[in-house]
């Protein structure tokens, strides 16, 4: 393989993690709207999706896999390709948050909301920009943007708390929506989690440009 070809190769398993950013970020979307509007079909297309996330995940793996075994690529290379591996593992698991809220929604599409999701939507709207921003930030290589964007998780833990208290009063002032306010803590945990492994791909981009492996505003949760 030329320098050239190698190079296209990286150019593209960097092009494909992106596409796989897109879907999360779909599903993403797609599953909080369909827990905000009782959606059903929309919760399980969301599902059905996510074996679609999976695929692209272990084809990116693949080809990652065969580029350091037949080229075994050094330095900064070898940087670009670990990275990738570690960033599409935390992007599929971000389409398992997704579709563990379209699970949530799917247990209670006629059941009237037993509070705003106005906390929540801007939960996932925060969680999404992050997502987006991050791969932004490895595209420029931009470790100060990765930073800043890893702080940002601290909005997120702040709405978390904020969530979780007002389903804990609710859940103590009416055992009938103990069930719901269960359901609902598992949508706002998936949303921590997902803003959780975004710092992942942050602390993957300082990796990419200087070489050193350190964790980035460590979760209280």
């Amino acid at each position: 393989m030329t320098r050239t070809h190698f190079d296209q190769q990286l150019e593209n398993i960097q092009e494909e993690m992106l596409s796989l950013a897109l879907q999360v970020e779909v599903a993403m979307e797609r599953s909080v709207d369909a827990l905000s509007e009782g959606d059903e079909a929309l919760a399980k297309q969301v599902i059905e999706d996510d074996v679609q996330i999976n695929e692209k995940r272990y084809e990116i793996e693949e080809t990652c896999l065969e580029l350091i075994a037949t080229q075994q690529p050094l330095a900064g290379d070898l940087r670009t390709i670990a990275s990738v591996l570690h960033i599409v593992v935390d992007l599929e698991r971000m389409g398992d948050h997704a579709e563990g809220i379209a699970r949530v929604a799917l247990m209670m599409p006629d059941e009237p909301p037993i509070m705003s999701y106005a906390d929540i939507r801007r939960m996932a709207e925060i969680t999404k920009g992050m997502m987006l921003a991050s791969l932004e930030a490895f595209k420029d290589r931009d470790t100060k943007r990765a930073r800043e964007i890893s702080d940002e998780d601290d909005r997120v833990d702040d709405l978390y708390d904020k969530v979780l208290s007002e389903l804990l009063a609710l859940m103590t002032e009416d055992k009938s929506k103990i069930e719901r306010a269960t359901h609902l803590t598992w949508v706002a945990h998936n949303l921590e989690r997902i803003a959780d492994r975004v710092t992942n791909i942050c602390e993957r981009i300082v990796y990419l440009v200087d070489g050193t492996i350190g964790e980035m505003n460590v979760s209280k949760y």
